[in-house]
């Protein structure tokens, strides 16, 4: 895997570029020398959907000068009444999140270096995504994904922002390790499967994803800019317009900040090869061990489905739909698949298992 940071910025804004920040220049927070270390920053956000793709503009706005955008989703129709960046065009191309993310982020700031990265965080692979990182970005939709950022932030030192919206309310805390609490302080065990509500339960106002990821883009610009973050945890109630801010101490006793074991970014029982997503009839699978494949051929496995059902493919991804059902596979050329359509994990290893047959 390459270095996500290998196709970096250029390092000078043209004059345009000096004159669109000049605004931000001025305000006593950020001043001349924090926009230059906003202008030199790599930021990695994990995660494009409601949180993440405003986290994305924003910061791509406010003239950071890296940005490497990490997803393991495609665009559909339901995106796009709260996810910023996307367009029905996306939506009809099956475009990746992190590809679509990148194409419009280069066209509202030419001068940044923006990379989108089509994958799935995982123990093997988060340290070689971030290892480059200034400031990392939490987008993600589960507890699991979140524990393993906490987990690779903490062990290498790098200040993180979680973030979580539901219905009209969300949450954001800054952490920077051997300072401030981190995640697992916060929660030091993940609940059981099933225990927390999901968009699709009890739904998700519009407005809110973008009004708790500029919260947390604002953290994240204070931490860039040299200055320290808000501490404690951050809530937000969007309907109700309340917020408050609530005290999270450190743990001495926190397996990973204060007794040093990283169990989600080794992996073993707590990293799972199956993940059922938020909000939808969705499993998404991972292969053993993906290095072992090999990228898959996607023009072949398009050719090969075509007699079995409704194929749309493009150079990320191959979209199947089998006659007579109604279930999706999503597959990606690292053989990762979205299986559509299903609630258990046994059902979508099947379908898998049945047409791609890897």
């Amino acid at each position: 895997m390459s270095r996500p940071w290998a196709r970096g910025a250029s390092g000078a804004y043209n004059a345009g570029a000096m004159q669109r920040h000049e605004r931000q220049r001025r305000f006593r927070g950020i001043g001349p020398d924090g926009q230059a270390k906003l202008q030199a920053a790599r930021v990695a956000i994990v995660g494009l959907g409601a949180l993440g793709s405003v986290l994305a503009e924003r910061l791509a706005r406010a003239g950071v000068g890296r940005l490497v955008l990490i997803d393991r989703d495609f665009v559909e129709e339901a995106n796009l009444g709260t996810q910023a960046l996307y367009t029905r065009k996306d939506t009809e191309e099956r475009q990746p999140k992190a590809v679509a993310a990148e194409r419009r982020l280069r066209e509202i700031h030419p001068e940044i270096a923006v990379e989108g990265v089509v994958a799935d965080l995982t123990p093997e692979n988060a340290e070689e995504l971030l290892q480059d990182a200034d400031v990392v970005l939490d987008g993600t939709d589960n507890v699991e994904a979140r524990l393993l950022l906490n987990d690779v932030c903490v062990k290498r030192g790098v200040p993180w922002v979680y973030s979580s919206v539901m219905e009209g309310y969300g949450q954001t805390m800054a952490i920077v390790p051997r300072r401030t609490a981190c995640l697992r302080c916060l929660y030091p065990e993940p609940p059981p499967a099933g225990a927390l509500p999901t968009c699709e339960t009890v739904g998700l106002l519009a407005t809110a994803p973008a009004a708790v990821a500029s919260l947390a883009a604002t953290q994240a610009l204070r931490l860039l800019a040299g200055r320290s973050a808000i501490e404690g945890l951050l809530y937000l109630d969007v309907w109700d317009a309340t917020w408050k801010r609530l005290p999270v101490p450190r743990r001495p006793d926190c397996a990973t900040c204060g007794r040093g074991r990283f169990e989600f970014l080794e992996g073993g029982s707590r990293s799972s090869r199956a993940t059922v997503l938020c909000g939808r009839d969705a499993v998404q699978l991972r292969v053993a061990d993906p290095s072992a494949t090999g990228l898959i051929d996607l023009g072949a496995l398009a050719g090969r489905l075509r007699p079995a059902g409704v194929v749309r493919a493009n150079e990320h991804l191959v979209s199947f739909r089998p006659h007579g059902q109604s279930v999706e596979l999503v597959v990606f050329r690292d053989g990762r698949a979205i299986v559509k359509g299903v609630r258990s994990e046994a059902e979508a290893r099947g379908l898998y298992a049945r047409y791609v047959g890897l």
